[in-house]
């Protein structure tokens, strides 16, 4: 059996974590090369230790010298900072998981789709900011982009076998997050600690609170519309309080395919991990009876108007969505910080969207130096509208 080299950016979070579990349950068939992770050196290389990788790569300068006291002896290299996770993604691998948040995903991903590799792709932002780049990057250079997001994922399962032309309408399915039962009016005074616990699912602050507001799936209406070409108006977010159907894909004669599994990342991980073959997986296998049945309603856009936001992002088009997302990234900062309302956010993420509408910044050519300096210039418009609720707030 020929090993495949793989390598996992994002590996000290969940998505990592479950990829390096599920690499790990068939040591023989996979030679990991790099991995990557943020200030928890510890953990990092314990699992490039227990992966036996051949480098491991902390985002964070200051976190070098830990890192490397943690590695002392292994034989394992170790880098620090985001050209080090570059040059990482850069190495050879026939398999790489994408799973780092936020924008600082988009470059190392660029760099393994120029390597030829299969990218497994949980960075959500990297189709938001840059989908036309990030797509054409990987036809060019005979790459394969398999999404990871448990929603895409389940929207690819079901087209497998399908003409993209007969496709109606794709569905994509919401928790809710954390305030779905609450009053709209008690929603000001949400805390970052309220906000942080997921009903259903167990990921990281950043991403649990994007769920809270609806921003990750703000995020997941752009993706589709990047990853699969589907006009805006035929994408559809839907509340599904159970989180088992992940996505549904409706076709032109009425018929509607919908994916249903256990809320557990490592169906998508796998499924990408093993493609073009699927094989057995240790996630649960649903009792319906036991289930009763499943429930839906429409999302109320007064409370997640980040919804509306995306839409208005997929119909600008070009360099919009690093702004929305840039905007976004920052007003979560602000919150989280405790320097922004709950509600607050989405308003500023929509002045900034406003403000830079008319920036020739954003008519220009989509490159990774542009796309970066939009999400800067993005953050700094937003950190504006911070400051000037906050000096509001004070007179």
């Amino acid at each position: 059996m020929t090993r495949r080299r793989v390598s996992v950016f994002g590996a000290t979070g969940s998505i990592g974590g479950n990829t390096l579990d599920l690499i790990g349950r068939a040591p023989d068939s996979y030679d990991v090369i790099a991995l990557s992770g943020g200030r928890n050196v510890a953990l990092l290389a314990d699992l490039a230790r227990r992966h036996n990788a051949q480098i491991a790569v902390t985002a964070y300068d200051d976190c070098l010298p830990a890192l490397r006291d943690h590695l002392a002896g292994s034989g394992i290299d170790c880098a620090a900072g985001a050209g080090a996770i570059v040059a990482a993604a850069e190495r050879p691998a026939d398999w790489v998981m994408s799973a780092i948040v936020g924008a600082a995903g988009l470059a190392p991903g660029m760099a393994a789709l120029k390597q030829g590799a299969t990218l497994a792709l949980a960075n959500k932002e990297s189709l938001v900011t840059a989908g036309t780049l990030l797509m054409e990057t990987a036809k060019r250079h005979g790459a394969i982009v398999l999404p990871v997001d448990s929603e895409h994922s389940a929207v690819f399962q079901a087209l497998i076998g399908e003409d993209i032309a007969t496709v109606e309408r794709i569905v994509i399915t919401a928790s809710g997050g954390a305030f779905r039962d609450w009053p709209l009016a008690d929603l000001a005074r949400a805390t970052p600690a309220q906000a942080s616990s997921h009903p259903n699912w167990d990921m990281g602050q950043r991403i649990t609170i994007d769920s809270a507001s609806m921003f990750n799936k703000a995020l997941e209406l752009i993706e589709t519309h990047e990853f699969f070409g589907i006009a805006p108006e035929r994408i559809e977010p839907l509340i599904h309080p159970e989180s088992m159907i992940h996505a549904m894909v409706g076709f032109v004669d009425g018929g509607i395919m919908a994916h249903v599994g256990p809320p557990d990342m490592r169906h998508a991980i796998g499924f990408a991990l093993h493609w073009p073959e699927r094989r057995a997986l240790p996630v649960e296998r649903l009792d319906f009876a036991a289930l009763g049945q499943f429930t839906f309603r429409a999302p109320d856009e007064a409370r997640y108007p980040a919804l509306r936001l995306a839409r208005e992002v997929m119909q600008a088009g070009g360099l919009s969505g690093a702004v929305f997302n840039g905007a976004k990234e920052r007003a979560l900062d602000a919150f989280i910080d405790g320097d922004l309302g709950f509600l607050e956010m989405a308003p500023v993420v929509e002045e900034t969207l406003t403000a830079m509408a008319g920036d020739a910044l954003l008519s220009g050519q989509m490159t990774l130096d542009t796309v970066a300096e939009t999400d800067h210039l993005a953050r700094v418009r937003a950190g504006e509208a911070i400051r000037a609720r906050q000096s509001k707030r004070q007179d």
